[in-house]
């Protein structure tokens, strides 16, 4: 049992991650609010975007997104947390505000998009290694749970900021503010990270009790159920990618990725066309689905943690769970039936929202446990580069997704139901068939020692 003297500084780490995250994903999601203004016809006061143009700005700031995690990754291994998180944070927020001087061209923003997913793409492997470094493995999931909430924290912020914006001061000037405040709130962050974030060993705010507890994996071998194997000190891209683990977190990125992806980018456009919301109505539809997908965060990050107390292995309990969260998504197979307002009249929409909330939280409970098989199955030194390559298949996902729902809603312009009942078919599916990839790639565990 932790001793409660012992103090939990550590947690307070774990909510400058949360507000960095929260920052992080508020300020990607200003554009799924403002495409309505920018897909409106120029005639009537909009830039006269079509859904296909709309997708490339998105997937050109998700495929810098992928190419630079990697990197990101790489760099911030080498040059640490602190240092790391703080120039991705200053890097999207000024790229962030540039969009609002863009104008209506969509190659300028998709420039300026793509700088602004090279800041982005530091957050997560610098969260997923601060995680590491502070928390002890039985803890890892619950916190990496608890920052991943952020995504849906700055999703809520911006479903209720964003159009806030375009209805206090008008399209016209509302989309440009919407960039500039959003982009403006992480430079308000960066004063707390810089007061209160040090690595534990070099933090006068963590007792010694506290650090032994962080650090009581080191202390004991309590994957004795795994089998040690020989590698070299240095772990390479090129020599990571040499074991199974690594690929089976590349493909648990890279088929379920895109879907959270595509939640944040077309959802708002998929309650105007489904259901005929305006800028309006679709404020709360979108800020409950993001809002109980914070459940699906923390408690999903929870469950390993319920398994592992009643004995079961670490990592046997992290897929246990893991399969049991990837049942939950295929509910969204639903969300066309539950559409159909001749069916279900009045409660077609809260039907409809109903299905899309637990796929969302479905994803949000996968994506926390997802990020803590690294922290499981790799050392401490090699987290960061490992999540930088499951950025990167993420990326390319998320790309794959962003084209495919830009390319049907622009064929079935007519017709976007079909779209959407293609692309919601496809996100009931791929968890279930990521999380057998990685139980195929992972069936002989094997802990790459530190």
């Amino acid at each position: 049992m932790q001793n409660k003297s012992q103090g939990n500084f550590r947690w307070v780490i774990a909510t400058l991650l949360l507000f960095s995250t929260t920052i992080n994903y508020m300020d990607r999601q200003v554009i799924s609010y403002v495409k309505e203004f920018f897909c409106t016809p120029i005639t009537k006061g909009g830039f006269g975007w079509t859904d296909d143009q709309y997708s490339y700005v998105t997937s050109f700031f998700t495929a810098f997104y992928a190419g630079v995690t990697i990197f990101a990754g790489w760099i911030i291994d080498k040059i640490g947390t602190k240092l790391g998180l703080a120039i991705s944070l200053i890097v999207w927020s000024v790229f962030g505000m540039a969009n609002a001087f863009a104008g209506s061209s969509v190659a300028v923003h998709i420039v300026i998009r793509s700088f602004f997913g090279i800041g982005e793409a530091g957050n997560f492997p610098a969260s997923i290694k601060t995680i590491a470094e502070w928390f002890p493995k039985k803890e890892r999931s619950l916190a990496t749970g608890f920052f991943n909430s952020g995504t849906n924290m700055g999703a809520m912020a911006a479903s209720l900021f964003v159009p806030w914006c375009l209805i206090h001061w008008g399209s016209a000037l509302g989309w440009k503010l919407a960039y500039l405040l959003t982009g403006a709130f992480g430079f308000l962050w960066l004063i707390f990270w810089f007061i209160f974030y040090h690595h534990p060993a070099k933090s006068n705010r963590v007792s010694n009790e506290e650090f032994n507890y962080i650090h009581q994996d080191d202390l004991s071998n309590q994957d004795n159920q795994s089998e040690d194997i020989n590698i070299p000190e240095k772990l390479t891209w090129f020599k990571l990618l040499r074991y199974p683990q690594t690929w089976a977190f590349f493909f648990g990125k890279f088929l379920t990725d895109g879907i959270w992806w595509f939640m944040l980018f077309w959802l708002p456009d998929y309650f105007k066309k489904q259901f005929g919301m305006d800028l309006h109505h679709v404020i709360w539809p979108t800020f409950i689905v993001y809002s109980i997908a914070i459940f699906g965060s923390i408690y999903g990050g929870n469950l390993p943690r319920i398994l592992i107390k009643r004995g079961m292995p670490v990592f046997k309990a992290r897929m246990a769970a893991m399969f049991i969260i990837a049942l939950f998504p295929l509910c969204l197979l639903l969300t066309q039936y539950f559409g159909n307002q001749a069916i279900f009249g009045a409660y077609s929409a809260v039907l409809t929202i109903t299905v899309i909330s637990i796929g969302a939280a479905a994803h949000q409970a996968w994506s926390a446990n997802l990020y803590t098989t690294v922290s499981d199955l790799f050392p401490k030194r090699a987290v960061a580069s490992v999540i930088g390559i499951g950025g990167l298949a993420g990326g390319i996902g998320g790309v794959l997704v962003q084209r495919l729902s830009g390319i049907l809603n622009t064929h079935y312009f007519e017709t976007p139901k079909i779209a959407y009942l293609i692309m919601f078919t496809l996100s009931a599916v791929v968890y279930l068939l990521a999380w057998y990839i990685m139980k195929v790639l992972t069936a002989r565990y094997v802990k790459i020692p530190s």
